[in-house]
């Protein structure tokens, strides 16, 4: 969207990423030397928002994922900006942006295998011990118009969108013209429009143009981006909750040039992470993580976004999928590359922020703004795996030492996945095969 008033950039309007979906029938840390085995993508996660947001000296560039289900015939989309958009800053983008970015952001397992400890302790004696590598497995009419207040300011199609830019005096009038217009405003649409009618912000009408989908030779919709300027870094996200049927989950990437982004008004918390998890994991970690997540967001009242990844776009450790090239950065929006590709590597411009909110009407009552901090210091939701060694206690004399301290290592694991995750630990000792406790630990129903 391009240069606006304090007043107005204040709703950084960007991004409708939680837009109003309007339709005729609305449906519904520090690095390590590790190796990725496993990862929990945003797919997870029901009625889940993906947005990339880029932004750099007031500049800011926004693309929206639609994950609308339905006919093409009953989609709309209505977006607040800040100002009415040409058509030269509205894009069309590729969805696969979004699958890469995801694939190479999401939390991941690591896996490790333990040395024997037969032959450690031979090195020991032999005053040679080394620290073993880690193993890996891979894996209306004009005058009506003028009577609701509502004014069509601009017209045109990109690509398979038909987009109308309204400006309106009263939200009950530009709710009339909606419903005139054959949009089924969501109940209480109004009352959510009134703040923007007032700020005297446009509205953004986007409907598919059914040839022009056609022409595209896909099947779904492909993202809106929108290049804007603004002094604000914020991203309004109330609009979204007027279809909501439940807590929403907004899975939020942004590039910036220089630190970790985070909140200002509501708390920005770091998944738990670098945790030993019981290795049976390995075969049902998008199931766990989202577990994980969900007790994490219940613990936090749905009030806290959780950072999930932060790392300089160049290069990761372990990769869960390659870093995005220069020109798929450029496809995102990132614009102050010119020429600077940066190899895996070596130095890129590029800093890549993962938060993920998961929120409800009462939990959010003000739309999400943003700083970029001078934190540098990289992060991920990474979880390790630790393989025991499968020889036996009469191995050598340092076997039994071994086992015995491997007893205490998978319970511990047993109670992190537990207290993690809100599960029962007996539950997780089952899975693990471990042996019974011969008693239970007093407080551990103490808190239940």
């Amino acid at each position: 969207m391009s240069s606006l008033s304090p007043r107005l950039a204040a709703w950084l309007i960007v991004l409708a990423i939680l837009v109003v979906f309007v339709a005729v029938a609305s449906p519904p840390a520090v690095a390590f030397c590790g190796f990725y085995v496993g990862k929990a993508d945003a797919s997870l996660f029901n009625e889940a928002s993906q947005v990339i947001l880029v932004r750099r000296d007031g500049k800011t560039v926004i693309s929206m994922a639609n994950d609308y289900r339905g006919l093409l015939t009953e989609f709309a989309l209505v977006v607040p900006v800040p100002q009415v958009l040409e058509r030269g800053q509205v894009h069309i983008g590729e969805r696969r942006l979004f699958e890469r970015i995801d694939a190479y952001s999401a939390p991941r397992l690591a896996e490790y295998f333990d040395p024997d400890p037969c032959a450690a302790a031979a090195r020991q004696r032999q005053d040679a011990a080394s620290v073993a590598k880690p193993a890996s497995v891979a894996e209306g009419g004009l005058n009506k118009e003028k009577v609701l207040g509502v004014t069509v300011e601009a017209a045109y199609t990109v690509g398979e969108y038909d987009i109308v830019m309204l400006s309106a005096k009263q939200s009950d009038g530009l709710e009339t013209w909606l419903h005139d217009n054959g949009y089924r405003i969501p109940k209480g649409a109004a009352a959510a429009l009134k703040p923007y009618v007032r700020q005297k912000m446009k509205f953004f009408v986007a409907k598919v143009n059914l040839e022009e989908q056609a022409k595209t030779g896909v099947t779904y919709l492909r993202p809106l981006q929108f290049a804007f300027e603004s002094e604000k870094f914020m991203l309004p996200v109330r609009l979204g909750m007027l279809n909501a049927k439940g807590p929403q989950d907004l899975v939020l990437y942004v590039l910036t040039p220089q630190g970790r982004v985070e909140t200002t008004n509501y708390r920005t918390v770091k998944m738990p992470a670098n945790m030993d998890l019981p290795t049976y994991v390995r075969g049902e970690f998008a199931p766990t993580y989202k577990a994980l997540f969900d007790a994490q967001a219940v613990r936090e009242d749905y009030r806290a976004i959780f950072t999930e990844y932060f790392w300089d776009m160049a290069w990761c450790d372990p990769c869960a999928a390659d870093p995005l090239s220069p020109d798929e950065l450029r496809q995102a929006g990132v614009f102050w590359l010119d020429g600077q590709a940066g190899a895996r590597g070596g130095g890129q411009p590029v800093m890549l922020t993962r938060l993920h909110l998961r929120y409800t009407k009462a939990s959010l009552p003000e739309d999400l703004v943003f700083q970029e901090t001078a934190d540098r210091q990289n992060f991920q939701a990474r979880y390790v795996l630790r393989h025991p060694w499968k020889g036996d206690a009469g191995s050598c004399a340092a076997a039994p030492a071994y086992f015995e301290d491997l007893a205490r290592r998978q319970e511990r694991e047993a109670q992190t996945l537990a207290s993690l995750t809100g599960w029962d630990v007996n539950v997780i000792r089952a899975k693990m095969a471990l042996a019974p406790r011969p008693r239970s630990l007093w407080w551990e129903s103490l808190w239940k």
